[in-house]
């Protein structure tokens, strides 16, 4: 990846560049010479005139020989390196500086162009009519004087190529601080590579690792930076991801051990009362505890769908005002023959007279009753259950107490997880699914409200929620 990504980044970046190149050299450098030319034009124009003003008037004039002018000519060219041609009204060529250069011109600059445009002002780009080997700036003036009524023509050609050199050189000079900005931008683009593409190829090989399976692998990208919390997120998610890999694999073992020990009893008792193993008088004994165990797994089921359910549905919730005083009346009269049987007592400590609250009757009473028939599980003979109910502003809290052996302190987190079931928490009542006090915190989550678990080893446990007051 990181080559191919660096080469299309490379590429672009140097098309990019030339293109710009390209564009500001073309506009610099027509603005340039159009420039250069204006100001060539503007100096043969102010030549022009010195030389009318200087040498051709003072010759019309009879103040200066044929020779002199001849002389002063050819020392302007020398000069100012400006070929002049000095012509009459009627474009007669006269004068020329050096005319021992020329092979071949027309007495008449009509020769050259007819239309009569060359004997008036003018100036052009070119040869000249083929009079010159090399492209030149020409600019031509008809001059009059009106007090002598003396005219004449004056045309300078000067060179093309000083334009050109300026050109060469402005783009010389140009070129060498955009190919120094080249290389050092393509230094930084190599620098840039290392520290965005590299990383990215990392990301890349260690996603892939994520994708077979392989979720222990680091990112080793440490930068504070969006590729470095990319690098976080990624590692979070492969962390997400082998925690659910290892609920997947210690749900199914729970699983399978929780409907294979039922499902064992019941074919057994069942094999046996066919062949006979078992007599036909014991055999309602034995029916009972396939009804038990067939209740067993009626149970483990109901709750594993009703908490998937919830999880991806969402609990639908029927909120109503009520009083939770009442509630816990009719749970204590439910299990007042479970508690006689084992010696323990149930009882409702109420702390404040407003226990009216805002929630879903229905199942803040299968949270209650789940929470009790825990405590009672886990529960010795003799002990007592209580249950509190509290307030504050806006809250009414529920706790159940009970009095047995409690949970280690770093299995408490876990209690919450499905299937979860150690010795302690089972207590000697080994049909539990796992699944109630998953169910309970669904319940209590939904209701936006949190549920807590204090708890310690050989004293007992708590179980406290929150509900909304109602009115």
């Amino acid at each position: 990846m990181y080559k191919r990504f660096f080469d299309k980044i490379a590429l672009s970046y140097l098309i990019i560049i030339m293109v710009i190149f390209i564009v500001i050299v073309l506009y610099a450098s027509n603005t340039t010479r159009e420039k250069l030319i204006a100001e060539k034009q503007e100096n043969l124009e102010n030549q022009t005139h010195f030389i009318i003003e200087k040498y051709i008037s003072p010759y019309e004039t009879d103040q200066i020989t044929a020779t002199e002018l001849q002389k002063y000519l050819n020392d302007l060219e020398d000069s100012l390196n400006v070929q002049v041609w000095y012509c009459d009204r009627d474009g007669d060529l006269l004068f020329l500086s050096h005319p021992e250069q020329y092979e071949d011109l027309p007495e008449n600059l009509s020769d050259l162009d007819n239309s009569g445009i060359l004997t008036g002002t003018f100036s052009q780009i070119g040869d000249f009519y083929h009079s010159f080997p090399e492209e030149m700036l020409t600019y031509g003036v008809l001059w009059e004087d009106t007090e002598s009524s003396a005219s004449a023509i004056l045309i300078l050609h000067a060179p093309f190529s000083q334009i050109s050199d300026v050109m060469e050189n402005m783009f010389l000079n140009f070129l060498v601080p955009i190919c120094i900005l080249i290389i050092l931008s393509m230094l930084l683009l190599l620098y840039l590579a290392r520290r965005i593409l590299v990383p990215l190829n990392r990301l890349s090989l260690v996603a892939r690792e994520y994708a077979s399976g392989n979720f222990e692998i680091k990112t080793k990208i440490t930068s504070n930076d969006e590729i470095g919390e990319l690098a976080s997120n990624l590692e979070y998610m492969a962390s997400e991801l082998n925690k659910l890999e290892e609920y997947r694999r210690a749900f199914i073992a729970n699983v399978s051990h929780d409907f294979r020990s039922p499902l064992t009893s019941i074919k057994g008792y069942i094999e046996a009362m066919l062949d006979g193993t078992i007599p036909v008088e014991n055999q309602e004994r034995y029916l009972k505890i396939v009804l038990t165990e067939t209740n067993r797994l009626t149970k483990l089921t109901s709750s594993m769908l009703e908490l998937n359910r919830s999880e991806a549905l969402g609990l639908k919730l029927n909120f109503s005002d009520f009083d939770i005083s009442d509630i816990i009346d009719s749970i204590i009269d439910v299990f007042e023959g479970v508690c006689n049987k084992r010696y323990i007592v149930i009882r409702k400590n109420a702390l404040t007279t407003e226990t009216v609250v805002h929630a879903d009757k229905t199942k803040i009473q299968q949270v209650i009753y789940n929470l009790v028939d825990n405590a009672i599980k886990f529960s010795p003979h003799g002990a007592t259950i209580t249950i509190s109910v509290s307030a504050t502003n806006e809250k009414v809290f529920i706790s159940v107490k009970d009095t047995g052996k409690g949970i280690e302190k770093e299995n408490q987190s876990k209690v919450w997880d499905r299937f979860y079931k150690t010795d302690v928490s089972r207590g000697k009542d080994k049909q539990g699914s796992g699944l109630g006090l998953s169910i309970i915190r669904e319940i209590i989550r939904t209701h936006d409200e949190t549920i807590t678990l204090s708890s310690t080893p050989g004293v007992g446990s708590e179980f406290t929620f929150s509900l909304k007051k109602g009115t």
